[in-house]
């Protein structure tokens, strides 16, 4: 089980080759990139693969335990869990509730985004790189780094995700 960018952890062992995943959603454009034998599910707070499962964020990771929880103690014992850890959270009984984040965010001039992580960015100040002709904006010098070291790899893996 991961939970958040803990996705990655687990993606570099290979287990989830081939398999369905997801991840924090400002991670899922990297994530795309550097695992392309994986099936990023957007829009999902958590995906199970049998024994594998992967959560989106911090809270996801809650609702991803307390489906642990179900699948070996059954919804009553996890609903008083959820009771008990004072935890009003539905997510855990609806892996596919988060879809706030299915659609990737559209970077515009007027409303740039790093094309790595996909947060806000401001043009004045922000680190920036030129490729074919477009100017891109980061909100950090590493996510400038991923970016010049394969911009065609990290805009085709947006473009697939």
């Amino acid at each position: 089980m991961s939970v958040c960018t803990g996705a990655f952890v687990l993606a570099k062992t290979g287990l989830l080759d081939g398999k369905t995943a997801t991840t924090y959603h400002g991670a899922f454009e990297a994530f795309a990139m550097h695992f392309p034998k994986i099936e990023l599910k957007r829009g999902a707070r958590f995906v199970e693969n049998g024994n594998l499962a992967t959560a989106g964020g911090l809270s996801s990771g809650i609702d991803l335990a307390l489906r642990v929880v179900e699948r070996y103690y059954g919804r009553e014992v996890a609903t008083k869990t959820a009771y008990n850890m004072e935890y009003q959270g539905q997510g855990w009984m609806n892996p596919n509730s988060n879809q706030v984040y299915a659609t990737t965010p559209v970077s515009t001039a007027e409303h740039p985004l790093c094309p790595v992580c996909g947060m806000d960015v401001d043009p004045k100040t922000a680190p920036k790189s030129v490729f074919q002709g477009k100017t891109y904006y980061f909100c950090s010098d590493d996510d400038k780094k991923t970016f010049d070291a394969a911009p065609e790899k990290l805009l085709a893996a947006d473009k697939k995700s």
